[in-house]
């Protein structure tokens, strides 16, 4: 039996950016992973309007070997996984693979929303290739790991995107391929069923020899449950190694790029009508804040430049805070006013956070534009925050020194009740 499953030579794919049709990535995407790309559109000279979102990637996957890829917005991972499940072709190069494939590339791939779980089940089986004996077989170990007996006859179309997910993944992990393409879909998934999805995925490749390719912005997944990482890298193969090595080598550069000024940062997403220019801190009286406090009310200020002469209507203004691309929160005009913003000139957005909620560390700013369904600016790690410990609680007490691994501080009170009587 060959000893490769995957076999990539040379692979190449290239987009017309001019061209709508081509932009398979979108907004939920994007903000259930944690950070994932959500168009490839770029600001070009109108002289070119190709996008390389591969260009000339070529490695081999041994049977059984787990391989995580890494890279930023629009570096070529999805496009990858893509073409090796054929769902799209390459422009050039080839791709060999030996054995069954199972793709989870997005929440609810491949389900068809008026069917029920089980019917679905059957469905995804019979698009993999299984035969019905084969799914019978599997169907009660599916049903169980993906926690959804009480709804397995209910049209999926009812599910929450945590169904969704839960099911989508039972199917691709138990269904009986040889390769499984996982596609930065478990952060939809909650804590404890992550742990489930990763353990199985280990389980799969080490105890069943089974090939699995993993994309994800958690670096902390990627480390703990891979043997390889391959870096992508403006479609291409920027590093591929031990994966202590190459995720250091990766969020290096990041830090380095968190450096750059953000109106001169070139590394940004969208059609780019309306761009974020600056990033700043302030506190509750508007004097610049160079290290925050946790529990202390913080002023999150962006500005932002239109093109000349141009509105940019119905707009949303987002900043994510993360960090080692581990999602803490959200800050969006839209989550706190339905009232959608038209932006014209220069001009700044506050986001106004009360009491700032986080342990003393160094955290990342993400910032992100959109009008109506179009993506305008997004800049990944567009600054940097330094926060310091504070006496969040009013107390003089936060986390203990060996909670470190605790970040966010939440609001809280406690009651005791002692019973009169004899405990039933």
């Amino acid at each position: 039996m060959n000893s490769i499953a995957i076999c990539a030579e040379h692979l190449s794919k290239v987009y017309d950016i001019g061209a709508r049709q081509e932009r398979y990535n979108t907004l939920r995407d994007r903000l259930s992973s944690g950070l994932r790309s959500l168009t490839r559109w770029k600001n070009r000279p109108a002289a070119s309007n190709k996008f390389w979102a591969l260009r000339d990637v070529s490695f081999d996957v041994p049977r059984g070997e787990i391989v995580g890829f890494v890279g930023r917005n629009g570096a070529g991972k999805s496009t990858l996984l893509k073409l090796l499940s054929r769902i799209t072709d390459p422009t050039d190069g080839l791709a060999r693979i030996y054995g069954r494939v199972g793709s989870l590339l997005e929440v609810g791939t491949g389900f068809h929303s008026e069917l029920t779980g089980r019917e679905n089940i059957y469905l995804s089986g019979a698009i993999l290739g299984m035969s019905k004996g084969e799914i019978d077989r599997k169907l009660e170990q599916i049903i169980d790991f993906a926690e959804i007996e009480k709804f397995v006859d209910t049209p999926v179309k009812r599910y929450s995107s945590g169904m969704y997910v839960r099911l989508a993944f039972a199917v691709a992990a138990h269904l009986e391929t040889e390769i499984l393409l996982v596609d930065e879909v478990l952060a939809v998934g909650d804590a404890a069923f992550q742990k489930k999805c990763l353990g199985q995925m280990g389980e799969v490749a080490n105890k069943e020899g089974r090939t699995v390719l993993f994309v994800s912005h958690n670096m902390a997944m990627i480390h703990n449950l891979c043997q390889r990482v391959i870096w992508l890298k403006d479609g291409r193969i920027a590093r591929d190694g031990a994966p202590s090595d190459v995720i250091s080598s990766y969020l290096a550069e990041l830090s380095q790029m968190s450096s750059t000024p953000l109106a001169h940062r070139t590394d940004r997403q969208g059609r780019g009508d309306v761009r974020a220019v600056a990033v700043e801190l302030r506190d509750a009286t508007d004097n610049a804040l160079g290290h925050p406090v946790s529990g202390q009310q913080v002023i999150f200020r962006l500005h932002y430049r239109t093109e000349p002469g141009k509105v940019i209507r119905n707009c949303r203004v987002c900043i994510t805070v993360h960090k080692a691309e581990a999602l803490y929160f959200l800050l969006s005009t839209d989550l706190v006013d339905k009232t959608q913003i038209d932006l014209e000139g220069e001009g700044t957005i506050d986001l106004v956070v009360p009491e700032l909620p986080l342990t003393a560390g160094n955290y990342d700013l993400t910032t992100f534009i959109q009008s109506g369904p179009d993506v305008q600016d997004w800049v990944d790690r567009a600054a940097e925050m330094s926060v310091i410990d504070g006496d969040f609680y009013g107390t003089g007490r936060n986390y203990p020194p060996d909670w470190r691994g605790a970040t966010v501080l939440v609001h809280h009170s406690w009651r005791h009740q002692k019973y009169s009587g004899q405990l039933l």
